[in-house]
């Protein structure tokens, strides 16, 4: 039982989704993903603030008795590396999902995924730069960079992904635990994770998935102010192997 009352079983998907006023387009993002994903979820919608207009569309749809549906407060710190540690620590076995509330994700691919974390892999990836992956109408700067800081990483590196930096990934619970995460502005929490997986010898691996850019609402990706905290992390993944995290 979590902290917050939410019973996470251990055999199924938890869902992670961070919002930030997304009350427009979540009746459309839940609708995707009951009708994407064939398998049992249960998903955690964590907010910052009560006056968020996400709060009102999420409860909306309990109202009508959906019972996989949950709000978590973010207890950490206001911002998206608050709301996913919040999530995070609700999930302390099994496979849990980050799923951005924008629709930018592709959940038919999710099966797939789900199927690789059952084979034994600790972090799946849903890549836009391996073959057959794409990203649609995206930013080109944000594109571009963080393009080469995936297919570096897996060629230079070795991580066995094209695309560390990306939030649609499938993460074992377990595995989470064990890291002590220390990003704090955004969603380089992403690439600190794969990172600190790829160095403790966890097993990584990835499908290609299409990316698509939000058509509602505004963007919460803050490239200048983020950059510099994801360049310690890339730099941080040419440290040894199998190495505390």
């Amino acid at each position: 039982m979590a902290s917050d009352g939410v019973d996470v079983r251990a055999d199924e998907l938890t869902i992670v989704i961070p919002v930030y006023n997304e009350g427009a387009g979540f009746e459309a993002l839940w609708h995707e993903l009951t009708t994407q994903l064939q398998c049992p979820f249960r998903a955690l919608v964590v907010y910052d603030f009560d006056e968020d207009n996400t709060v009102p569309a999420v409860q909306a749809v309990i109202a009508r008795g959906e019972t996989r549906l949950h709000l978590v407060k973010n207890t950490i710190r206001r911002g998206v590396v608050g709301a996913l540690l919040t999530g995070f620590r609700q999930v302390e076995h099994g496979p849990l999902l980050v799923v951005m509330a924008d629709l930018s994700d592709d959940l038919p691919q999710v099966g797939r995924m789900l199927e690789l974390y059952r084979e034994g892999y600790h972090v799946v990836v849903g890549s836009r730069y391996m073959k057959g992956g794409r990203i649609e109408n995206g930013p080109v700067l944000k594109q571009g960079l963080s393009r080469l800081a995936g297919v570096s990483l897996c060629l230079l590196r070795g991580i066995p992904t094209h695309d560390a930096t990306n939030a649609f990934k499938i993460y074992d619970g377990a595995m989470l635990q064990q890291f002590s995460l220390e990003s704090r502005r955004g969603f380089e929490l992403n690439l600190e994770i794969t990172v600190k997986a790829f160095l403790a010898g966890y097993r990584i691996t990835e499908i290609p998935t299409v990316w698509r850019d939000r058509t509602q609402g505004k963007s919460k990706f803050k490239l200048w102010s983020w950059l510099p905290h994801y360049l310690r992390w890339y730099f941080y993944a040419f440290r040894p192997r199998n190495k505390a995290a």
